[in-house]
């Protein structure tokens, strides 16, 4: 008896998923309303983010929301009437924000970034697309050199992880 797999999205994940399916000799099929890498992953520049594993819920990001609140330009914005209802995913992320969520949460990443690089590798070369990875880095760009100071613990964060850059 064949089993078949319904893979709803055809994104990076969904796609990568199906492959995965389809290499343990399953029938699959992918089912998007739009197409492959339409959505999500048409607008991520092509690049995988294996050095991001720094989750956003950090103390830094909490003493910078209420600034960024009353910026009518800032980054972020919570319609009054909508607070309440946004209340307890508030509570949810200030609690994520504690030192030792945070450390959890970066542990957590990190592992998640190994396996996702460690899986596309096989697939690339399977497809014969590897000439298309390259590994040439990323440029980060800083306001200043208080915010590029302010983003040395991430960095010290990465390269505790392993990350060379």
């Amino acid at each position: 008896m064949s089993r078949e797999v319904i893979v709803v999205g055809a994104g990076v994940v969904g796609l990568s998923i199906a492959l995965a399916a389809q290499a343990r000799g399953l029938k699959v099929r992918v089912l998007d309303r739009e197409g492959p890498a339409a959505g999500a992953s048409a607008g991520n520049a092509g690049a995988f983010a294996f050095t991001d594993i720094l989750p956003l819920a950090s103390p830094r990001i909490l003493r910078q929301a209420p600034k960024w609140l009353l910026d009518p330009l800032g980054p972020l914005s919570v319609p009054p009437r909508y607070a309440w209802r946004i209340a307890p995913w508030m509570w949810r992320f200030w609690r994520a924000s504690r030192p030792s969520q945070v450390a959890a949460s970066t542990s957590a990443q990190t592992a998640l970034m190994r396996l996702s690089q460690e899986a596309l590798e096989p697939h690339l070369a399977r497809e014969g697309l590897t000439h298309m990875l390259r590994r040439d880095g990323q440029l980060q760009l800083y306001e200043g050199a208080r915010a590029f100071r302010a983003a040395l613990p991430g960095w010290a964060a990465r390269r505790a992880a392993g990350i060379a850059f």
